[in-house]
């Protein structure tokens, strides 16, 4: 339905925000919010 397809567009601009970051600052992956757990 409508809530799938809305979850996965926030996934994905998560992870485009956090790609445009990465290459941004040019920083290797680090897994988000790991630490944080």
């Amino acid at each position: 339905g409508k809530a799938k397809k809305v979850v996965l567009t926030a996934c994905m601009r998560k992870l485009l925000t956090i790609l445009n970051a990465m290459l941004k600052h040019r920083t290797p992956w680090q897994e988000v919010g790991a630490h944080h757990a």
